[in-house]
């Protein structure tokens, strides 16, 4: 689908023509700069004790101040982010692990006792150097920095400073190191599970396999030669599923939990009072058959992206309709004007989950933990608007029903463009986000791929690619999370639970995609898959991707 050519979306007044021009949405590149500043956290570089400009790698003199260059060589690759050469010890820093001896560093008494204080105030005081240059043909991002900046330092830290300056030489006891490093400390950590749960069940993989030798043992140096070839098949078959077995046991050796902090993501790129930077993020939500998928169900999931608990300008939804239906395009304009109610009411009380229906369904007593009358009149309030939305969106499905021989006709007296499914132009229409009503909702955007026949476009993957062509042009989020319409987000905090894979300097690096569990209401919830042998891989490499429910870079 060219995305710039056949653009037409409308009805009941939305029968405008969209069309999007690159050069008006298209990210600007990274700009390279040749400031003296840290290509890692953005600060100035600062000069050394001798009043010399502090210089990392002697090999391209790669911009990084001091606590950088002191934090990757303790906890990082200990490597340049630009030419990947070792870093040298410089004076003043204590020796790690790899270190080979210097002849020309006289720095024995600060070799093995290194003050920490003091070399964190003079990182955050001294900023007095003269100017490295880059080369500009150099793309940052290439090497993990850049993508997104440390625009401003902590604001603790700079609170911090003057009394850092004062403190010099005071009790070190009072110095809260901790709290200076929280912002840098890893977003998330591994939880192995408690030995007292996983040996026992080590213990019976042993047994078992145990008894399973003795079994084949038996079984081939019995042959029954009345019936050979029979049981030369029936040992090949036990072999072959005794292997599939084992296979499947060896990612439940050492399954791991994770733990996220979504306070130490905040601090590091949420500052108050100033723009949020958190990477964007769009988030797309595929649907084919609207009589097949319910709308109100789609208008669910739709609902609960639209109101998670990040910043709006950040998150984009769109919705890619495979069938051209003009029932999931008139849901999507009621979910829009509903949308409207439904997202203040749910941050202003923070509840949760955040799709209506089962926020509705919950078998809550809200009097009895004393909750405010003011809620509780918002509550029911809210509750009856979501009544009549989901009369209005059945009145579309009983409509929907009985299409007239003509194919559906727009306000204007025009035909709908997706009246022959197999053939159509490629429809976009923006329902929230293009004004000034986008400051406080995030944008939602309908899309359906154009059809042409001699071309097999009924998959999911071609959706897919298709969102991602428009999207690019749109908003080109650095990050995709992909959802059934089925499936709604039931924590708001889903998308900051994964930026703390994705945004953390010392993973991104290494994070291609963080999957999200499945949780089914009055079927399997998928205990096993997703607890158990998704556990489990991740504690060997990675658990895999599931198709839906999944953050991508």
């Amino acid at each position: 689908m060219e995305v710039s050519a056949g653009l037409i979306a409308g009805s009941h007044q939305r029968n405008e023509l969209i069309v999007f021009r690159q050069n008006e949405y298209a990210a600007n590149p990274l700009q390279q700069s040749s400031r003296q500043i840290c290509q890692i956290c953005s600060d100035e570089i600062g000069s050394t004790v001798d009043e010399d400009p502090f210089i990392a790698c002697n090999e391209c003199a790669f911009p990084v101040c001091r606590i950088c260059y002191d934090y990757e060589r303790k906890e990082g690759s200990q490597v340049c982010p630009q030419c990947k050469t070792r870093y040298n010890r410089l004076k003043g820093c204590p020796r790690v692990e790899g270190d080979e001896e210097e002849d020309d560093i006289d720095d024995v008494e600060n070799e093995f006792n290194f003050d920490l204080r003091k070399t964190t105030i003079m990182a955050l005081t001294c900023y007095e150097g003269k100017s490295i240059s880059l080369d500009p043909s150099k793309d940052l991002t290439a090497y993990g920095y850049g993508s997104v900046a440390w625009k401003e330092r902590m604001e603790s830290w700079k609170q911090k400073q003057g009394k850092l300056q004062m403190m010099g030489d005071g009790d070190d006891d009072e110095l809260d190191l901790s709290l200076l490093d929280e912002g840098r400390q890893p977003f998330s950590r591994k939880l192995p599970v408690p030995s007292s749960q996983i040996n026992p069940y080590r213990m019976i993989i042993i047994i078992r396999l145990i008894v399973l030798g003795f079994f084949f043992h038996y079984r081939i140096t019995h042959p029954v030669i009345d019936a050979y070839a029979l049981w030369l098949t029936s040992v090949i078959c036990e072999i072959w599923f005794a292997l599939s077995w084992i296979l499947d046991q060896f990612p439940k050796w050492n399954p791991v939990d994770r733990e996220t902090y979504l306070d130490r993501l905040s601090l590091r790129y949420e500052s108050e009072g100033q723009p949020s930077q958190l990477s964007s993020v769009d988030i797309f939500v595929s649907t084919f058959d609207p009589l097949k998928e319910p709308p109100l169900v789609t208008g669910n999931t739709i609902l609960s992206i639209l109101a998670v608990d990040y910043p709006v300008d950040k998150v984009s939804c769109y919705v890619s309709d495979d069938g051209a239906a003009m029932l999931t395009f008139e849901a999507l304009s009621e979910v829009s004007e509903f949308a409207k109610k439904w997202v203040p009411f749910c941050k202003k009380f923070d509840i949760e989950p955040r799709a209506p229906e089962p926020y509705f369904a919950q078998k809550l007593d809200y009097l009895r933990d004393k909750v405010s009358t003011g809620f509780i009149k918002e509550r029911r309030s809210m509750k009856r608007e979501y009544e009549e939305f989901k009369v209005r969106i059945n009145a579309l499905v009983a409509k929907a029903q009985k299409v007239p021989d003509e194919g559906w006709v727009m306000q204007d007296g025009t035909s709908w463009p997706g009246n022959n499914v197999r053939e159509h132009p490629g429809m976009i229409q923006v329902f929230l986000g293009q004004s000034g009503e986008g400051n406080e909702l995030p944008r939602l955007v309908y899309v359906s791929r154009e059809k042409r026949p001699g071309f097999n476009h009924h998959r999911k993957a071609g959706a897919m690619n298709a969102l991602v062509r428009v999207s690019g042009v749109v908003t080109n989020a650095p990050f995709v999370l992909n959802l059934d319409c089925n499936h709604y987000i039931n924590n708001s905090k889903a998308l900051r639970e994964a930026m703390c894979f994705m945004m953390d300097p010392l993973l991104r690096k290494r994070v291609c995609y963080v999957q999200f569990p499945h949780r089914f209401h009055g079927i399997d919830r998928n205990v096993v898959f997703f607890d158990i042998n998704m556990k489990g891989l991740d504690g060997i490499q990675g658990p895999i991707y599931v198709g839906t429910g999944c953050v991508f870079r």
